[in-house]
């Protein structure tokens, strides 16, 4: 269970969360709504989005759901204007859209795949973070972004090089932006999880040795939370962050501190 927010850190405040369908992208929306903002959502599932708005609004927040693929420069472009028709502005954003893509060994990926998880993970972030920026930019500055990288945007992981490549791309692309954008007051980071319970890592780590082979290399013993992520995201995009850009935060139970990190 969430721990209970701030109520006023965020009050008045538009969000926007991408990927918002279901875990890391669900529980933050929730969140941030609890911080007072109201909240976007974006994803390419129009019923499990819904649902979270209805959680949104659940628990007294007020929210839309736009259905976004954001690989596609025109749909991203007009989530953002329908955030502003709706809401008037935006002050926050979560790049959280991403897929998992097929983890297998460069000489056997395909093509297909490989584009298709560079156009979501990265481009997907690129042109959200191009049109987010705009409308901050033309509000005259300031806002926050926090967009999702992984403990893969650190490290290589053998059969993963697409997702890996698009998160490493994610984390450059997030130190590009900070730069450009710091003396506007937009300040943009990336959060760097480790495995975190949800469907993506039920579908990549099904296969019972290869689950105690990924729960071994977490140190603390069991994998994240979306709740705990989402914690983490509001905070980096409240006031109490407000020296904090081109930074990446990791919440990965331990798993880059030390030997118990597979090589």
């Amino acid at each position: 269970m969430a721990k209970e927010t701030n109520k006023q850190e965020l009050e008045g405040r538009v969000a926007l969360v991408t990927g918002g369908t279901s875990g890391i992208g669900r529980e933050t929306a929730i969140l941030f709504a609890r911080a007072g903002a109201k909240v976007v959502v974006a994803g390419r599932r129009a019923p499990e989005g819904k649902e979270t708005i209805e959680l949104v609004q659940a628990g007294g927040g007020e929210g839309l759901f736009v259905k976004t693929d954001v690989s596609k420069a025109s749909e991203v472009g007009v989530l953002i204007q329908k955030a502003v028709e709706r809401f008037g502005r935006l002050d926050v954003a979560f790049n959280n859209a991403g897929i998992e893509g097929v983890w297998t060994p460069i000489v056997r990926q395909s093509e297909e795949d490989w584009d298709r998880t560079i156009a979501i993970n990265l481009k997907g972030v690129w042109l959200c973070l191009k049109y987010e920026l705009r409308q901050m930019l033309k509000q005259g500055g300031s806002g926050a972004i926090v967009n999702m990288a992984s403990i893969t945007g650190l490290v290589g992981g053998a059969g993963a090089a697409a997702y890996s490549a698009s998160k490493h791309g994610v984390m450059g692309l997030t130190k590009s932006a900070a730069l450009e954008n710091a003396k506007s007051g937009i300040r943009i980071n990336a959060v760097c999880p480790g495995v975190i319970e949800t469907s993506m890592a039920d579908r990549l780590f099904r296969v019972p040795r290869v689950h105690k082979y990924v729960l071994s290399s977490h140190p603390i013993g069991r994998f994240g939370r979306p709740t705990e992520i989402a914690e983490a995201v509001v905070w980096m995009c409240s006031d109490r962050a407000s020296f904090m850009t081109g930074q990446s935060l990791v919440l990965d139970g331990g798993f880059l501190a030390g030997p118990n990190s597979p090589s």
